[in-house]
């Protein structure tokens, strides 16, 4: 047998604590390895010491072995060479990754003159070459980071990884931020990439059907300490350790196979499809009609949202009842936060009303608005960025009864602690800040603070997408609950398709800024009526390797778009 690329042999890292303890891997060339656990796990620690990327802080022992190599004992100016030349580094989010005031074609060069001896000339020959690798158009490297989308961004940033063709490529997490069929592109790329370059690739992620689609082998590791590891067929059919099971278990996955060979829907109306309360348009300039039912609390009529000369939101109709979750689902930049912006007074509609228990919001002021306001509940994607870090878990529960309430003293501390025992925490909390807090821990403050007035109305925005498997889990059950206790009307906003189907009651589809199909939850997720939403649904990837495998075809025979 060959010698594997990489091999690490007992390495650990600490700080003033252990986080990463003895950890053994090793990666073969052409190899995809996949690095499984949550948040603290030790995972992107062990990566970060073989590019010698941790602070000074951090103490580093054990050998990593590149092509025989130990990393750790490298020199300051050998190490510089090894970072982008042999092992390319795919970071989780792009846009920090990249330098917003310098032109995409720029970075790029850069990164290539920076090991090798190229003229002006030749790296910028080679910069088109890289954009086009990744499937890019050589206008990309005229633009600045702000002016392309996440995927783009993230296919910018595995240009600069393979630019001076590495032996290891290492993903920390490269489609966490990603809606589904942009991170089905992002994986196809970097298939397709490890079968030209010939590259390794070390995959760090907490997402089971990331794993499945793209990995040979997988290690999972908890607590610093690599718990099991093998084949992902193996490890995710017939897992041996307790933790590998618990993981596997609180994944969130479609239950659905991918949605091919339909039955037929009826056409109700010209450019309109139905099965019964089941509605699509085949029109790309129409809207799914949506009509209210018996009581409904919020009431979309021909809502517009406008940025400039781009509609972001096109004429959308829609209704979410008392008591019911309304899924919102659509790829990044289809107007779903757009929506949820109209509906908090965030952003200005350019057209169309927004009705809130029968009174249009646009037209209410003052005292009014205010009032009304006080009926809509808010939870953020990232809780780490939506509280305030100088305040209290307990100030942050308590500002919306302090704005909107009359509440104050020993009454107002008993409120934020049942608001804590709600969510299920601890109030021995209440004095904390929210960087003593897990991700989990911050993001239950949030749903707190979110139901604080008894809302009406609970806008959820992407609120499990930043969390761990196992987190998002809790989670999830304890907004259920939280629901069907309080009954609050739900708008939620997800790219997650798996996650809408646990909890939504009905579905509603956008692309493009306008609604194009909406349904009960069961029959939108089962069999859509729209290519959209079959390319949509096709592109969620499930934690089963032969399970996605189906999924991967599904989604290319349906094309990639439109």
């Amino acid at each position: 047998m060959t010698s594997p690329l990489l091999r690490l042999e007992d390495v650990s890292v600490a700080f003033d604590a252990p986080a990463a303890s003895e950890v053994s891997y090793s990666l073969a060339a052409g190899e995809v390895l996949a690095v499984v656990g949550e948040s603290g796990s030790g995972k992107t620690v062990t990566a970060m010491s073989l590019l010698g990327l941790l602070p000074g802080t951090a103490t580093v022992t054990g050998r990593a072995l590149l092509a025989g190599r130990d990393l750790f004992t490298l020199s300051a100016g050998e190490l510089r060479a090894v970072r982008g030349g042999e092992i390319g580094m795919v970071f989780q989010e792009p846009m920090t990754a990249l330098n917003p005031v310098f032109r995409i074609g720029d970075q790029l060069a850069e990164v290539v003159r920076a090991h090798g001896e190229r003229t002006t000339a030749q790296a910028k020959q080679r910069t088109v070459e890289l954009l086009s690798l990744v499937g890019l158009p050589s206008t990309a490297r005229r633009k600045y980071p702000h002016e392309l989308s996440g995927g783009q961004l993230q296919r910018v940033v595995i240009a600069m990884a393979v630019a001076n063709e590495p032996s290891l490529l290492i993903a920390d997490e490269p489609t966490t931020a990603l809606d589904v069929t942009v991170q089905a592109e992002i994986l196809e790329l970097l298939r397709d990439l490890r079968g030209r370059l010939d590259a390794a690739i070390l995959l760090i992620t907490h997402d089971m059907g990331v794993v499945a689609d793209l990995a040979d082998r997988v290690v999972v590791m908890h607590d610093g300490r690599v718990v099991e590891q093998g084949p992902v067929a193996d490890v995710f059919g017939a897992p041996e350790h307790e933790y590998t099971r618990s993981l596997l278990a609180a994944v969130v996955s479609l239950s659905t196979p991918p949605p091919v060979d339909l039955p037929a829907a009826v056409e109700v109306s010209p450019g309109v499809v139905a099965r019964g309360a089941h509605v699509a348009v085949t029109e790309p300039d129409l809207s799914t009609p949506d009509e209210p039912g018996d009581d409904p609390v919020l009431v979309l009529t021909g809502l517009s949202v406008s940025y400039g000369r781009f509609r972001a939101v096109d004429g959308v109709g829609l209704h979410v009842g008392r008591g019911e979750v309304l899924g919102l689902v659509g790829e990044s930049g289809s107007g779903k936060s757009s929506i949820a912006g109209a509906v908090t007074g965030l952003v200005a509609p350019s057209a169309g009303l927004v009705g809130l228990t029968g009174q249009d919001l646009s037209r209410l002021r003052g005292r009014a608005l205010k009032r009304a306001r006080g009926r809509i509940g808010m939870v953020f994607q990232d809780p780490a960025s939506s509280l305030n870090p100088r305040a209290t878990i307990a100030r942050s529960v308590a500002s919306p009864l302090l704005l909107h309430g009359s509440l104050r003293g020993a009454a107002l501390a008993r409120r934020v602690d049942e608001l804590l025992d709600a969510v299920q925490l601890s109030p021995s909390l209440r004095e904390r800040y929210p960087h003593e807090l897990s991700g989990g821990q911050r993001q239950r403050v949030g749903i707190a603070r979110a139901i604080a007035l008894d809302p009406e109305l609970l806008i959820a925005d992407e609120p499990t997408s930043a969390l761990d498997v196992s987190v998002q889990a809790r989670v999830l059950d304890l907004f259920r609950s939280l629901q069907a206790e309080l009954r609050f009307a739900c708008l939620f906003i997800s790219h997650d398709l798996a996650v809408v189907e646990r909890l939504a009651d009905r579905v509603a589809v956008l692309y493009r800024g306008r609604v194009v199909e909406t349904g009960p939850a069961g029959d939108v997720l089962t069999e859509p009526l729209h290519p959209y939403t079959r390319r949509l649904l096709a592109a969620a990837p499930v934690a089963d390797p032969v399970r996605q495998r189906e999924r991967r075809e599904a989604w290319l025979a349906l094309g990639h778009s439109e």
